[in-house]
């Protein structure tokens, strides 16, 4: 939807201009933002999707965020063993039923087996015959894994990089934030698409997280998808009693993804229980354009469909239809 002969989006931006995007008064920032947002996108389309969790708990990473950590004691998560495939295309069916048009597998391991892998390619190829767009998020991958589950036809792998590459060893010590950017440079060279964004309110500062978003916005392509997550307080975590981030900085952290990356899909994403429907539509405004649609993500809980329907209702905002690309 960009107008003809306009340039491409831009890969070097500074940390001191993306700090001053998130300066600028908050009126001018999302101006601005639904100004670029309006230029690539319908900024009356929202892109749905359903996450499942296809094998919970017990993950020998130590991230700060996370319940599912096997480090972590005292969460609300019971571990499971990897689901069976004909469980998750049951799940699918059921998301697309309820109007999902992608249908994202989530397994908590620090990186896949080879045996656990195959199954989880059959479980990409009985989903995408349903008619939905395939996203996983297994970890670290090698460039042989991430080429196996091209092959099976995978459309999207999730890898977020949570935040800032200086503020990452205060959440993350069990692997570094290098790691992150070598699976996502294995999953383009294989030819499948990105999604990757981070997560806000983990302590972290606001220039951080204008860091984390100019790494973003300085990888060789932008992710066609970028999830803003925002933390959830999960008990038994180490970040359990951080206050939750000021609401605006929520809409700022979008409306300055937005800017960075006009033609990614920006996903309002984990948090949402927590946000009022007033704040979720001033993220649609300042630029985001996708959600995860049910009542779960992975181990926490998420707005249910009946409520969401009622808000696109509402704002006037419609499901994008499937096979829409950023």
């Amino acid at each position: 939807m960009s107008a003809p002969g306009e340039a491409g989006p831009r890969h070097d931006w500074t940390r001191a201009e993306v700090e001053a995007l998130y300066a600028l008064p908050f009126n001018d920032l999302l101006h601005r933002a639904h100004t670029v947002h309006r230029a690539h996108h319908d900024p009356n389309a929202v892109q749905v999707s359903t996450l499942l969790s296809i094998k919970t708990g017990g993950c020998p990473e130590d991230c700060a965020y996370c319940p599912q950590s096997a480090r972590h004691r005292g969460t609300p998560v019971e571990p499971a063993p990897l689901m069976e495939v004909e469980a998750v295309v049951a799940a699918a069916e059921r998301a697309r039923a309820a109007g999902a048009t992608r249908f994202c597998m989530g397994a908590a391991w620090r990186s896949p087996r080879a045996r656990d892998l195959e199954r989880v390619c059959e479980m990409v190829r009985r989903v995408k015959a349903l008619g939905l767009e395939t996203c996983v998020t297994l970890g670290m991958l090698t460039r042989a894994q991430a080429e196996r589950l091209a092959e099976a036809g995978l459309d999207y792998y999730n890898h977020n990089i949570d935040t800032s590459p200086d503020f990452y060893p205060e959440i993350i010590s069990t692997r570094r934030f290098e790691e992150r950017l070598e699976t996502l440079e294995h999953v383009r060279a294989a030819g499948i698409r990105v999604c990757c964004g981070g997560i806000i309110g983990m302590g972290e500062s606001r220039a951080q997280r204008a860091e984390m978003l100019r790494v973003l916005a300085s990888l060789p392509r932008h992710p066609e998808s970028v999830p803003i997550n925002q933390l959830v307080r999960v008990p038994g975590t180490p970040l359990a009693d951080l206050p939750p981030p000021d609401p605006f900085e929520l809409v700022r952290t979008i409306a300055v993804a937005r800017i960075l990356m006009p033609r990614s899909m920006v996903r309002l994403s984990a948090g949402r229980t927590e946000m009022s429907d007033e704040l979720q539509a001033l993220c649609f405004h300042a630029g985001a354009n996708s959600i995860f649609y049910g009542e779960r993500l992975l181990t926490t809980g998420n707005p249910d469909t009946g409520h969401d329907r009622a808000l696109f209702r509402r704002l006037g905002l419609r499901p994008l239809g499937a096979g829409t690309h950023a």
